[in-house]
């Protein structure tokens, strides 16, 4: 703050040193001033200045600092009340802005929470017919069409299932449930709510349980699960796909390893990135770029972290590492 406060005063600065060197000059120029006096006068002067300045910064910058250290909360009763008319000035439109900005976030909450609601009505009013076109599929006996049909039904189900935890996420921090959570049960219900695909694709699944409880959300798991097997399904052609998990640290560890196409490295980096699709394949239309970014957005507030291991036309290995019950007592209390 003192080198701020320097520059916010440099011209006075500037100013008092003009001054003095002026004074110096006239004596300099006019034999009848004495020099001695003049320069103890200036020294005297330069003692004085220096604690006028201190004195100065202390009093004036103690606002700013208040304003340097606002909270994120925008309350503005923290702020150190106004010394000097400018100050006022500055703390009544702070506090008019803060207002201002309050009332519309309140209304944009509102709005966004009238929309969510909105949507996800929609999202289960759209799951009847979807449950009665599942009914109709499985009465039809062309196996040809009937695995055409249940897999461009599978992806409207996938679309929706994305759409519906998109909206969620903002809010999932008051929906987890952190239990114990049996991963075999889990994936076999994944891996069976995708078996339609799977065959069209000649895709199997090599699953090597080395550990079969985590500590986590169910719910959410099984979205992130969900969204990691779509990915590697989607990329990948007559192959098998490995589920590993086992414990590394005291931290569980689940990995899902397909065969396809895998990612280059320069994309490694941006793979989490709302909307990004691979750079070697730009003219996949399908992809969104939404499902690994969502995948991220609910495996921080699991506290679960992703690694991502990939060569191209070698396949792609993503790793969950699970936290430790101590890392959700800090948050959770439990």
């Amino acid at each position: 703050m003192i080198h701020k406060y320097i520059k916010e005063r440099l011209s006075w600065i500037f100013l008092f040193i003009f001054l003095q060197l002026l004074i110096i000059a006239v004596a300099y120029l006019d034999p009848a001033i004495p020099m001695k006096p003049i320069l103890y006068i200036i020294f005297l002067s330069l003692i004085i200045f220096i604690f006028f300045f201190l004195i100065r910064y202390h009093k004036e910058t103690k606002f700013f600092k208040s304003i340097d250290e606002w909270d994120s909360h925008l309350d503005t009763s923290v702020l150190t009340p106004a010394a000097t008319p400018f100050e006022a000035i500055v703390k009544q439109k702070m506090t008019e802005q803060t207002a201002r900005l309050k009332r519309d976030i309140a209304k944009n909450r509102v709005t966004m929470e009238q929309e969510k609601d909105e949507l996800l009505a929609w999202i289960h009013e759209v799951k009847t017919p979807l449950t009665a076109m599942s009914l109709m599929i499985d009465r039809i006996s062309d196996h040809t069409v009937k695995a055409q049909l249940t897999y461009e039904w599978l992806r409207i189900h996938l679309l929706l299932d994305q759409q519906l935890h998109q909206k969620r996420i903002p809010f999932m921090e008051n929906d987890l449930y952190i239990e114990k959570t049996d991963l075999q049960q889990l994936i076999f219900k994944e891996i069976k709510s995708l078996r339609s695909w799977c065959i069209q694709k000649g895709i199997g699944f090599d699953v090597q349980l080395g550990v079969s409880e985590v500590l986590t959300d169910a719910k959410w798991l099984s979205f992130i699960i969900r969204q990691l097997l779509t990915n590697a399904i989607k990329y990948s052609d007559s192959s098998d796909i490995i589920i590993k998990s086992d414990m590394d640290n005291e931290q569980v560890k689940v990995s899902i390893q397909d065969s396809g196409r895998g990612i280059e490295a320069k994309d490694l980096p941006r793979l989490f990135e709302k909307g990004f699709t691979s750079t070697a394949a730009h003219q996949d239309h399908a992809a969104t770029g939404m499902g690994l970014y969502l995948v991220k957005k609910a495996a921080d507030p699991l506290l679960i972290h992703i690694a991502v291991a990939s060569k191209p036309d070698l396949g792609t290995t993503f790793t969950l590492t699970f936290p430790n019950r101590n890392e959700f007592v800090k948050i959770t209390g439990m």
